[in-house]
């Protein structure tokens, strides 16, 4: 095979694996919709639930359907907190049902459940309660830089791997280009996404334990090792290779995963103690 066409070939293996990364995590995780559906009477309601909503605008939880007889509840609280459950009957409009819950600050988390009812009987869209994470509002301007160069971090990644994989020549320039969107994308424009959405720049380790700061962190360190060592032993490769297996296993981590939120238990536990000084 020419060392064109193979190249060719590497990198269409490398847009499909990463395209293919990429849609797995959007799909999965914490801040994905839950969606479903159920048999409401002679209908099949399908629904979609949020899981992550801007702050300073109340979430609204709609349910679409065309029978009118059907009436709903939404029942929530805060998550982690002492509240009880708050029920609000949920109100009609063109397209079905809909109810709000009010907005918490950036990191703020609400869990709810949503009920139909229909000539007497009870129908549950969800056995467990959602958890919905409030966020910041993250502009565009960073918002979209920030996707770009971790989705190129990725495909510069993988496209490494299989050059060194396959023992080819162009290794060190595509751990380069991977190292560099890493930081850029990571290191850079990432903690600036996390400071319009939940008010800190960094909540990883050392200052806490959110998981997409650690995620990112990781990668970088890796890549970094197998900068180094490609420009000390250009033919020592294997670094590369752990490099994209970390990334890998990394992205298979469902996005948001013990990402910021707010604790209101300890909160009142505080505010309990400080009362009784």
């Amino acid at each position: 095979m020419k060392d064109k066409t193979k190249s060719i070939l590497l990198w269409v293996a490398a847009v499909i694996f990463t395209l293919s990364l990429v849609i797995y995590q959007r799909s999965t995780g914490p801040t994905y919709p839950m969606t479903g559906k159920v048999e409401v009477g002679l209908e099949t309601v399908k629904f979609k639930l949020l899981r992550t909503h801007d702050t300073d605008i109340d979430a609204p939880v709609e349910v679409k359907l065309d029978d009118q007889t059907v009436t709903g509840q939404l029942s929530y609280k805060r998550f982690k907190s002492y509240d009880e459950w708050t029920t609000v009957e949920m109100e009609r409009n063109k397209e079905g049902l809909i109810a709000h819950f009010p907005f918490l600050p950036p990191a703020g988390k609400i869990e709810y459940n949503v009920v139909l009812f229909k000539d007497g009987a009870a129908y549950k869209l969800n056995d467990e309660p959602v958890i919905l994470r409030f966020k910041g509002a993250v502009p565009a301007a960073v918002l979209a830089p920030h996707i770009f160069f971790m989705f190129f971090s990725l495909l510069f990644g993988v496209r490494a791997g299989l050059e060194a994989i396959f023992r080819r020549k162009d290794t060190l320039f595509q751990v380069g280009v991977t190292l560099l969107t890493v930081i850029i994308g990571g290191l850079i424009l990432g903690p600036i996404v996390q400071k319009f959405a939940f008010g800190a720049y960094w909540t990883g380790w050392p200052f806490g334990h959110d998981l997409t700061d650690n995620k990112t962190a990781v990668i970088f360190i890796f890549w970094l090792i197998a900068w180094f060592r490609l420009r000390k032993k250009p033919e020592h490769k294997t670094w590369v290779v752990v490099a994209l297996v970390v990334m890998i296993i990394v992205y298979i981590i469902p996005h948001s995963v013990l990402g910021s939120e707010i604790d209101y238990t300890k909160q009142e536990q505080v505010q309990t103690e400080n009362s009784q000084q």
